[in-house]
This record gives structure tokens, sequence and C-alpha cells, in this order.
């Protein structure tokens, strides 16, 4: 949190501005106004003027320029828009909970979605040419809702041999929250089948 924000010379709340994008290229606008105590305005104007994009079109030029082709499923497949991936290390992907997505009644995301975008990320990460979800150990942390966008980072922390299993360390954010982890276990081969979603426990909302 940042005090007297608008009090500060213009310069001041600019630095201030760019060091939070840098550090966070995933946060929003309002997320901004917050933090910064600022209109939602003055922080468009800000960024304008100091060339940062908003942020869908950052998500895009990070997508267009830093990670690996995904090779074991159509990018089409993968829920969320990939925006770092390095094979069999890491990845990085964002949804955006839109009305589809949830319960008309509370706006809260169904569980099926959220879980969705982990197992494709983790299926995304691993450098195969097929992939697929043996098991799933998920705890969802607390409901998301209409209109946030979850952030899910996997990690691959274990690959053996070309016709073995690797393990992927998932964790799925709303800002600075977590909101959703999992521990998956995903099959690696260039010619055998699995079972997609295996053991996927998901649809709790």
């Amino acid at each position: 949190m940042v005090p007297n924000i608008e009090r500060m010379p213009k310069r001041q709340r600019h630095q201030q501005l760019a060091r939070l994008i840098d550090e966070n290229p995933f946060i929003t606008d309002r997320e901004l106004t917050r933090l910064l105590k600022v209109s939602i305005q003055t922080i468009r104007l800000d960024r304008m003027e100091l060339g940062i994009p908003e942020l869908r079109e950052r998500l895009k030029l990070m997508a267009e320029r830093s990670y690996d082709s995904v090779r074991s499923l159509p990018l089409h497949e993968v829920i969320g828009d990939i925006v770092d991936l390095e094979l069999d290390k890491s990845g990085i992907s964002v949804f955006e909970i839109r009305e589809e997505h949830v319960f008309s009644r509370t706006g809260i995301a169904r569980g099926h979605h959220v879980f969705a975008q982990a197992n494709s990320l983790a299926v995304a990460v691993i450098d195969d040419e097929i992939a697929l979800t043996v098991t799933a150990d998920i705890r969802f942390i607390r409901p998301v809702k209409l209109g946030e966008k979850c952030i899910a980072k996997a990690y691959v922390r274990s690959v053996s041999g070309e016709r073995s299993k690797a393990k992927v360390e998932l964790f799925t954010y709303v800002g600075d929250e977590m909101v959703f982890q999992g521990n998956f276990v995903i099959f690696r081969s260039a010619g055998e089948h699995g079972s997609e979603g295996g053991d996927e426990r998901a649809d709790r909302y």
C-alpha cells in the first residue's frame, strides 16, 4: 500500500505505477486504483503517458514472445491464455471468469472450470506429443467469482525417461491470494494411451 499517493508529484506516482506493473504484469487497473488510491481514469492516463498497455494487450505481448510451443495438445484446447511456457519446467496461464463459467444465483465459478485451467496447463507444460492426466490431488481454497482473473502457475517437479510419468505441482491465484492447489501425475508416452483427467474430483461448487 502506498499512502497519500494522490499528494505525490506525478513523477513519483508514475514510478510507483511502473514498479507495481513490473512486479506483477497481471495486475488490473482496478487493483491499481485500490493500491494507489487514485481513480481508474488517473491510472489509465498514467499508463498512457508511460506507454504501458492495458492488461489484455500486455498478456498478448507476453504470449507472443515468451513461451515454447505446446506439444501435448492443440493450443485452442488449453483453458485460459498461456503467457509463459518452458516445456518440462514451468508454465503460466490466465483465465478470466465470465458469465458462462459461474452459477447464475451466486456468481461463483463452477469448480470444473477452475480445475480445467489447471489440468490443461499441467498437460501443456509436458514436452511430449502425448501427455495424459493419471491422477490429480486437488484442493479448492476459496470460491472464485465472476470477473476475477485466475493465474495458474505450473511447475514440473520430476521427469524420468521418455515413457514414464511426470509430477506437476500447480497453484492458481487471484491477485496475491491462492485459490486452488493441485498435484498432478501426468503420463507421457510417444505411442500409448491413458485416461485424460483421471481422478478429477473437481466440481465442488
